[in-house]
């Protein structure tokens, strides 16, 4: 945690003011901005209730931007410059840990678990854990989830060790999330995770080889959520209800819809992939579960997320990061209450 705790305490602290005036600012608005840390399918839900109007009929207006990072999006919810981020809940802990007092919490869980795919520069037809030995695989940035459950999964379920020797797995987590898949096309490592539909454009361009699900090894751990500040929520709560109700009517969709439905509505906000790319991505993050069936954080999986920030060593003291506030499920359980009332 360490440096990046310190820089995120820095900023709570730095922008402490525009908190209160953004606080202010956005109540009774039904303008949200969101950020996302990327742009993958593997946030379907959300992208469905973009484009099919459900937030139109909810009566919000969202806007929605790329952060290209957890750290980045935790940055504009910081500064202001944004109301809600889809982000790793792992940037949350690093900014409660530094003490601010209107700090982000979470209050809505989407995904549950490890949403990327190991690529590889050449095919294999049954890819072992154990090909990782003498490689390098770009893991992402230090401190981030992507980095922190690929480094769980080679240690703990593969119990292989990180390192740079010829009998050991190089790890790298150097790398900036969003300059992944350029920085794999263009230096001589031999694997990286990447995100849908990334991942299979790579292998439609012939730069890639989509070879093993890192969520399905990691097992369930929560990781995007939505986040805002304490002040946000207050000010703002009907519409944080709204925002996650929309959202949820995105899952709905998606397990109701066929294939080719959810390609269609997916299309507007990946334009720039194929169909094939598109459908090849939904069939992976179906066959993987993950998303969470409400917006509901579990404890368990919370500590589970901590568990993993523990073994990559970015995680100090637990103790300051309790469940209770990290993660506020009480406009999640209001909305689930209703939807099943």
């Amino acid at each position: 945690m360490k440096k990046i705790a310190s820089l995120m305490a820095g900023l709570m602290l730095i922008l402490g003011l525009s908190f209160v005036l953004t606080a202010c600012g956005d109540t009774n608005s039904n303008k949200i901005r969101l950020v996302e840390v990327t742009h993958s399918i593997f946030y379907a839900p959300l992208y469905v209730a973009l484009n099919n109007g459900y937030f139109d009929d909810a009566g919000l207006e969202v806007e929605l931007t790329n952060a290209g990072g957890s750290d980045k999006g935790m940055t504009s919810i910081v500064s202001g410059s944004a109301d809600i981020g889809l982000l790793g809940p792992e940037a949350t802990v690093y900014v409660v840990d530094g003490g601010a007092s209107d700090h982000p919490v979470v209050f809505g869980q989407l995904t549950k678990r490890d949403g990327s795919f190991i690529v590889a520069k050449t095919d294999t037809n049954n890819f072992q854990w154990s090909d990782l030995v003498g490689k390098t695989i770009i893991g992402g940035r230090k401190g981030g989830m992507p980095a922190m459950t690929l480094q769980y999964v080679i240690e703990k379920e593969a119990g292989l060790t990180i390192g740079t020797e010829a009998n050991q797995v190089n790890l790298r987590t150097d790398v900036a999330f969003d300059l992944t898949a350029s920085v794999f096309d263009s230096t001589d490592a031999e694997y990286c995770t990447l995100f849908e539909p990334t991942a299979s454009d790579m292998e439609t361009q012939g730069k890639g080889y989509v070879v093993a699900s890192v969520g399905l090894e990691s097992g369930e751990v929560p990781y995007t959520a939505f986040t805002a500040t304490k002040s946000y929520l207050e000010n703002n709560r009907e519409n944080a209800k709204k925002f996650l109700k929309a959202v949820m009517r995105g899952l709905e969709f998606l397990k109701s819809a066929s294939v080719e439905e959810i390609a269609a509505a997916l299309k507007p906000s990946f334009d720039s992939f194929s169909d094939d790319d598109i459908v090849t991505a939904i069939n992976s993050y179906i066959a993987s579960d993950a998303w969470n069936a409400t917006p509901v954080m579990s404890e368990s999986a919370y500590n589970r997320m901590l568990d993993i920030m523990d073994n990559a060593g970015e995680l100090d003291n637990p103790e300051n990061v309790p469940f209770s506030k990290v993660v506020n499920n009480s406009i999640a359980n209001e909305l689930m209450a209703e939807l099943v009332a």
